[in-house]
């Protein structure tokens, strides 16, 4: 079944990203980084609660009926924030009908870590997160467009992130790190750039990463 969602000619673009320590928000207008505006905090306490008054306060309900696309980071992140994060992206996409697509948060910084080791074209690499008690959060990509400017490499998530007791590979491996602005403005490229892929989702198919089971 084809999805139909609205054409508007004001069109905005909402990215809702977190981490293990932080959440945020981010707009841009009409395709044009100049109009990029963020939101972040850290994470609280009392997330459920500040997520939703932050949100109405960073984007009023006026603004929010330009929306026509959401991007969402779905993980791996802190457990509460991802959840409520989707939550939010899900029900906005419901509520104003318009596209919804999801990334990892390691996919999301996978152009900045190619970029930064010199990562060639077709060389695969991993992104991992040691854990506290054992094991390693890691995810598989490959860089299937090189060039020398930086906003010229695309990247492929060949293995979504998950739990790994070791990394015993011989493909060259990073630590995941998280900068909150320059990240929720790759989730705003991605998501402009994913209306020529297939990674745009129904927002029912929308759902957090959990490489760890909270009931484990």
């Amino acid at each position: 079944m084809s999805l139909h969602y609205k054409h508007n000619p004001n069109q905005t673009t909402l990215a809702i990203h977190s981490t293990e320590n932080s959440f945020g928000f981010a707009f841009r207008k009409d395709n044009n980084i100049e109009s990029d505006n963020f939101f972040l905090r850290k994470v609280e306490n009392d997330l459920c609660n500040n997520l939703v008054v932050d949100f109405n306060q960073f984007m009023p309900k006026d603004d929010l009926q330009n929306v026509n696309k959401i991007s969402v980071s779905i993980g791996p992140a802190n457990f509460n924030s991802s959840r409520l994060v989707v939550v939010l992206a899900r029900t906005i996409s419901q509520q104003i009908n318009c596209s919804l697509s999801s990334f990892s948060s390691f996919e999301i910084i996978s152009k900045r870590i190619a970029s930064k080791n010199n990562i060639l074209k077709s060389e695969s690499f991993w992104i991992y997160k040691k854990l506290k008690r054992k094991g390693f959060i890691a995810g598989k990509y490959r860089v299937f467009a090189s060039k020398k400017q930086d906003e010229n490499i695309s990247i492929s998530e060949i293995i979504v992130p998950k739990f790994f007791e070791e990394l015993n590979n011989t493909e060259p491996q990073f630590e995941a790190y998280y900068d909150d602005k320059k990240d929720l403005t790759e989730l705003l490229n991605l998501s402009n750039n994913n209306l020529l892929r297939t990674k745009i989702n129904s927002w029912e198919k929308v759902l957090p990463l959990y490489p760890l089971s909270p009931t484990n």
